[in-house]
């Protein structure tokens, strides 16, 4: 078998380079910000600086540890998401699970404040990766192989919306969905299952009015009020604005009240603003590259948990990263999605850290 430690080393420069990126671009993005306090946003770039410095320990621990553990700790991993993705649910607990833009996302656990949502992409694909490895061939089936698949992650997509958060619902789904289709489920199940969900789907667009104005307004935003089309609008302008070079590091106009949360949910377009066209391209051609080596490393893996495993974590960052850059391109309508790496966020950092060991983990399988 050829040698893959090429791979696994070219696979962590990459992601410090991508977390190096992403310091700068959070500087950038709310160096001017001011929060509550009086406190200059900078304060959110050091933030992130101790998140990547915790990610990168556990990551470089996760690397040398035999990735198949993972199949053992799949369900309590599971189960510790379940239960971080309750209590934001509980009328009780509101001490630590604040409101936030109408929304209680976030668990405060006294030394950090978590994002279950965040640790639920991972957990699910490790889960999922485990179980369809264990099914075979049996995973072609409908009974023995995506109903239960469904009967456990549904409940966790269900949480997730009643967060709410509909977009990363719809994203743990999909990721558990590129898990099973890579180990061999049917499309004709998938696509029963997607015209049972499409009723359910519409209904939770409608339930909301903020849904359905983005809904509305990316089908048809000429007709849609200047309010509607705000965010993405703005994020377009700062985009076209940095043209080749950028305007410099910091020198972004849109972060000064025009596009909110220019340093997480848009961060891409404060980067075409700052960087210019120069910055996104290298923003394409690393995500692109690790999104290949992770392919790399699950077809050379030694073992159907492996490749599927590894397969599942390279598409929570890449699907992910596709997803925020096409909010930010108004390809998709506006979603709360973030960058990973770079958008300022220690639980989106800390999990594409850990899907990072883990991934080189893979690499280093066979030769353990």
């Amino acid at each position: 078998m050829s040698d893959t430690r090429w791979e696994t080393r070219l696979l962590v420069v990459l992601a410090a380079i991508l977390v190096v990126f992403g310091l700068a671009a959070v500087y950038g993005a709310s160096s001017l910000v001011m929060i509550s306090g009086g406190q200059v946003g900078s304060g959110f770039a050091l933030r992130q600086a101790l998140g990547a410095a915790v990610g990168g320990i556990v990551a470089t621990i996760l690397a040398r540890t035999d990735y198949r553990k993972w199949q053992r700790a799949a369900w309590p991993v599971l189960a510790l998401a379940a239960v971080l993705l309750v209590i934001p649910l509980l009328p009780f607990t509101h001490r630590i699970t604040p409101t936030i833009n109408g929304a209680r996302r976030w668990v405060n656990l006294g030394f950090v404040t978590v994002q279950p949502s965040e640790l639920t992409k991972f957990a699910v694909v490790v889960w999922t990766a485990m179980l369809a490895a264990k099914k075979g061939e049996r995973i072609r089936t409908f009974q023995y192989g995506l109903l239960p698949f469904i009967v456990v992650i549904a409940p966790l997509v269900a949480l997730i919306f009643l967060e709410p958060n509909l977009s990363m619902a719809l994203l743990v789904a999909l990721l558990a969905g590129v898990v099973l289709f890579t180990a061999g489920a049917r499309i004709g199940h998938f696509l029963a299952i997607g015209v049972v969900a499409t009723p359910l789907l519409f209904g939770a667009v409608a339930s909301a009015q903020y849904r359905l104005a983005r809904i509305v307004t990316f089908l048809n935003p000429g007709s849609a009020p200047s309010e509607a089309t705000w965010q993405v609008h703005q994020s377009l302008v700062g985009i076209g604005a940095g043209r080749f070079f950028g305007v410099g590091l910091g020198q972004g106009q849109q972060k000064l009240g025009y596009l909110p949360y220019a340093y997480s949910d848009f961060i891409f377009s404060t980067i075409g603003e700052e960087w210019g066209f120069l910055g996104v391209l290298a923003i394409l051609v690393l995500f692109g590259s690790f999104v290949w080596v992770g392919f790399r490393i699950a077809r050379s893996a030694g073992d159907s948990f492996g490749q599927l495993l590894a397969v599942g974590l390279t598409a929570l960052i890449g699907v992910t990263a596709a997803l925020h850059m096409a909010v930010t391109l108004a390809l998709l309508p506006a979603t709360g999605i973030t960058l990973p790496f770079i958008s300022y966020g220690r639980s989106s950092l800390f999990v594409a850290l850990v899907a990072t060991g883990v991934l080189v983990s893979i690499g280093r399988g066979r030769r353990m």
